[in-house]
């Protein structure tokens, strides 16, 4: 290890030793940060400014964070209550932005490491868009229309006071998708008497932007794709091993059918599927009704076509493929599973979800030499559209599906482009450092204008 090398890391180890202290038991929101502490501290080291200013510490603290109690009426007519958040981390370049969660796991640590990240992401859009997350602990699996309804009712009548087209602007996440935007915006409408693009994943009826939907899934294949072509390869033919089967998952499968690869697995928290011919436009359209519309499980497949396998309470990591897009949770891939997948030949992950992969198996695979995109380049496509969006609900008109699709992959362009220009070393790019140092280096040089605020 080299001088520099060296005192790099003590630097890192330092940081990270207050910032524990500070945020005690919050193992994700750790994580997270000390992957960009990691990349961004020899720039930091570097920038009396940056080191004066305490740049680096201001932006692992968010501006604030609102925690509130959603009370809301079951079927039965008992009252139940439920713990929601909004983390607004960073405003520097534009509004708030990032989405709402519903889910059992939704704790604080989930979403300050979601805001951070979202922080860093939006930048790498080019767009004005500041950092936020936000959620509840509220599971709307088993839950009737009515008791959704009725929670993001109750939800919004405080979230309301929060947020605004110029403060901060939540979309969906994990368990919050058309019906539950549709749901949250009725809301804010009949609270605050305006029609305003204060939400973003908004039905296409009521100013939500076409190309939304399927904007995450895509735009993580055509990041793939922008890799392949630094070494003057492509997708067409290649093996693609995929985790989830909601909407980024999905349209990831579908963009990589139509791109001639050969899509291999699917799977939800019950385990995967395994199709060795590889999914067909029949084939996904039947896994887009059975968790849109029936809301079933993933072994369904299985059951359907012939010569396809179901794996019980496991990943699909140890299937050999050249293209792995985990578009399920955070730390879905393991070390040990990120090893599988560098000895069974793969070539490239592109990760679909959020931190869905280990620091140390990040590491393995940064060290390995694959082409390898962190989540905050390669699932940026779904911010990017909602950017769009509200470009659009400003404007009061309409993109078609054709320009909105185009402007994605220009942006998605771009961010690969800003990952080349920071990550570069020697041949080859390390997009971790890439995303982390070009994210950094614009809500940086915007904090360091304002002054001391």
């Amino acid at each position: 290890m080299s001088t520099a090398e060296s005192s790099t890391r003590n630097a890192v180890d330092r940081f990270m030793k207050g910032l524990v202290k500070r945020n005690p038991d919050e193992p994700e929101f750790h994580q997270a940060v000390r992957e960009v502490a990691e990349s961004v501290m020899p720039v930091v080291l570097d920038n009396k400014r940056y080191q004066q200013e305490e740049i680096l510490e201001r932006m692992t603290e968010p501006d604030r964070v609102l925690i509130f109690r959603v009370t809301w009426e079951d079927d039965k007519g008992r009252f139940r209550a439920n713990r929601a958040w909004r983390v607004q981390f960073n405003n520097s370049i534009g509004p708030y932005k990032g989405g709402l969660r519903f889910h059992p796991s939704v704790t604080l640590s989930v979403l300050k490491f979601l805001g951070f990240e979202q922080v860093f992401k939006n930048s790498l859009t080019g767009l004005p868009m500041g950092g936020a997350k936000g959620g509840a602990n509220f599971n709307p699996k088993g839950k009737s229309e009515h008791e959704v309804m009725r929670f993001c009712h109750s939800l919004m009548i405080e979230l309301h006071r929060h947020i605004g087209e110029d403060t901060d602007v939540p979309a969906g996440d994990i368990g919050v998708g058309a019906r539950e935007i549709g749901y949250l915006f009725g809301q804010y409408k009949r609270l605050e008497n305006r029609v305003t693009g204060i939400l973003t994943g908004k039905g296409l009826s009521f100013g939500g932007s076409h190309v939304r939907t399927e904007a995450t899934g895509f735009g993580c294949v055509y990041f793939a794709e922008e890799m392949l072509k630094t070494r003057g390869d492509s997708l067409e033919g290649k093996t693609a091993v995929i985790s989830g089967s909601g909407n980024v998952a999905i349209y990831a499968a579908q963009k990589l059918i139509d791109m001639g690869s050969r899509v291999l697995t699917m799977s939800d928290s019950s385990g995967f599927v395994h199709d060795p011919e590889g999914l067909d436009g029949e084939k996904l359209e039947f896994i887009r009704d059975l968790k849109e519309n029936r809301r079933g499980r993933i072994n369904e497949y299985a059951e359907k076509y012939p010569g396809v396998e179901f794996h019980s309470g496991e990943r699909p990591w140890y299937v050999p493929c050249d293209i792995a897009m985990p578009c399920a949770t955070q730390n879905e891939i393991s070390t040990d599973e990120a090893q599988t997948l560098l000895d069974n030949g793969v070539q490239v992950v592109c990760e679909g979800a959020n931190m869905p992969t280990e620091l140390d198996g990040v590491h393995a695979f940064v060290e390995s030499g694959i082409l390898y995109a962190p989540s905050k380049a390669a699932n940026a496509g779904g911010v990017a559209v909602s950017g769009l969006e509200q470009s659009q609900n400003a404007l009061r008109l309409s993109w078609s599906a054709e320009e909105v699709d185009q402007k994605l992959k220009t942006i998605m362009k771009n961010i690969h482009e800003q990952c080349v220009k920071f990550g570069q070393n020697g041949d080859k790019v390390n997009y971790v450092h890439g995303a982390n140092i070009g994210g950094f280096v614009r809500v940086a040089e915007a904090m360091s204008a304002y002054g001391a605020v």
